[in-house]
């Protein structure tokens, strides 16, 4: 008896419920006092946790894709949700102690292993069950990562507030755990062949062919794999940038108060989300090379001339903008990948993309400080931001030649190419 197919758009819900919960170490700046009073330092060494998090992000993604596609969304999303709920229950733990290294222990490297595995485990399953809406899908997933922090700031506050800061990091990871365990327990992979209904073999409605079908070491080989990771360099180094630089940049260049400026920060958040479903959906109309093409053209412009725009409005306008495309880069990632190297490795290759994350999250802040601090300049600044997206958009276009060589090709000899 063949086996029921489960609902691939439950199984959508489910990747979203498992990013929502790991999504929550955006909201890291609520619990930045609290804990740092209970510790007694500077809230910059508490900061340290959430820069550990991110880097094992990068590089457990990195390193565990290859176990994620062998062992299967499930077991892999299993051990997602026990890391990263004991790393937030163990950082209750550690607060209690009065241990900081237990803490960076705990919340940076166990939750941060993860969160990688977490991340990566959903939308390498996705594009495998929506081959024909991958940015849909994707967004879909990687929105709630985006959206987590306007969920669990709050909470996290409440918590606080309420129950005590030990207690509110033991609440906090039995709601993770439970929330990501089980939504995996939903996960698992299409059956080989798989193809949505309406796209049978007959059917006038086609699923465009991806450009290969590769391993992660045969991708490491391919030109493709550098561009893409030249391309989320730069857009993540300089989006973090911006996004540590909009409250100053809102009061110098808008006159607006510290108050005014931390509720537009505030926004960021809700357009960071929304540009993950919007553009990643536009992609699968647009074309993925277009879509970063068209990212890339704006933010050139954008960066340059940010500093400059004194009207309110307009300024809102394009930082805005600037924020939808930087989560709309994360969003569209997974699709894109899928487009050029297949889903025989996904999760592998994704992770290893990744691991441009990792390292922008400490290049484009860095950048930002030294600059500033050289040049005094904030126009220079957001210049130099603006040429690496002018090299940015140079790659992106060679990329688009790959992509339509490919697919040229792929017209002619009426297969697609392993290469």
């Amino acid at each position: 008896m063949q086996q029921k197919l489960k609902n691939r758009w439950l199984i959508a819900a489910a990747a979203v419920g498992i990013h929502i919960s790991i999504g929550s170490v955006y909201a890291y700046s609520v619990m930045t006092n609290p804990v740092k009073d209970i510790f007694g330092v500077e809230g910059s060494v508490v900061k340290w946790a959430f820069k550990i998090t991110i880097l094992l992000l990068g590089f457990s993604a990195a390193f565990l894709g290859r176990w994620v596609e062998r062992v299967g969304p499930r077991k892999s999303g299993t051990m997602a949700g026990i890391l990263y709920g004991l790393g937030i229950l163990g950082s209750g733990l550690a607060i209690q102690l009065g241990s900081l290294p237990l803490f960076y222990l705990l919340y940076g490297i166990i939750g941060g292993i993860g969160l990688g595995l977490g991340y990566i485990t959903p939308v390498s399953t996705l594009v495998k069950w929506f081959p024909d809406k991958r940015g849909l899908a994707t967004g879909m997933a990687i929105m709630g990562f985006g959206f987590a922090a306007l969920i669990f700031g709050p909470l996290m506050q409440y918590l606080f507030d309420g129950v005590g800061v030990s207690n509110a990091f033991y609440i906090l990871g039995l709601v993770y755990m439970v929330l990501i365990l089980s939504s995996a327990s939903y996960m698992e992979k299409p059956p080989a062949g798989y193809v949505p209904e309406g796209f049978e073999e007959g059917s006038d409605k086609k699923i465009k062919p991806d450009i290969s079908n590769i391993d992660a070491n045969a991708a490491l080989r391919t030109t493709r794999f550098y561009y893409m990771w030249i391309m989320m360099f730069i857009n993540i180094s300089c989006g973090i940038a911006i996004i540590s630089a909009a409250s100053p940049m809102m009061q110098e260049n808008l006159g607006y108060t510290p108050l005014e400026a931390a509720g537009v920060v505030g926004l960021i958040g809700v357009f960071n989300g929304l540009g993950r479903i919007l553009w990643s959906g536009l992609s699968d109309y647009l074309g993925r090379a277009n879509t970063y093409i068209i990212f890339f053209a704006f933010q050139v412009l954008a960066f340059y001339f940010l500093p400059q725009i004194s009207a309110e409005l307009f300024f809102l306008i394009v930082l805005f903008t600037v924020i939808t495309m930087y989560g709309g880069g994360f969003a569209t990632l997974p699709a894109f990948l899928g487009d050029l190297f297949g889903t025989k490795q996904l999760g592998a290759i994704h992770g290893m993309i990744l691991v441009a994350w990792a390292l922008a999250g400490v290049v484009g802040p860095s950048i930002y400080d030294w600059v500033m601090r050289s040049t005094g300049s904030f126009e220079t600044t957001m210049g130099v931001f603006a040429a690496m997206f002018v090299v940015a958009l140079i790659v992106s276009i060679l990329m688009k030649r790959i992509v339509t060589k490919a697919h040229h090709k792929m017209k002619l000899t009426l297969k697609p190419s392993a290469t």
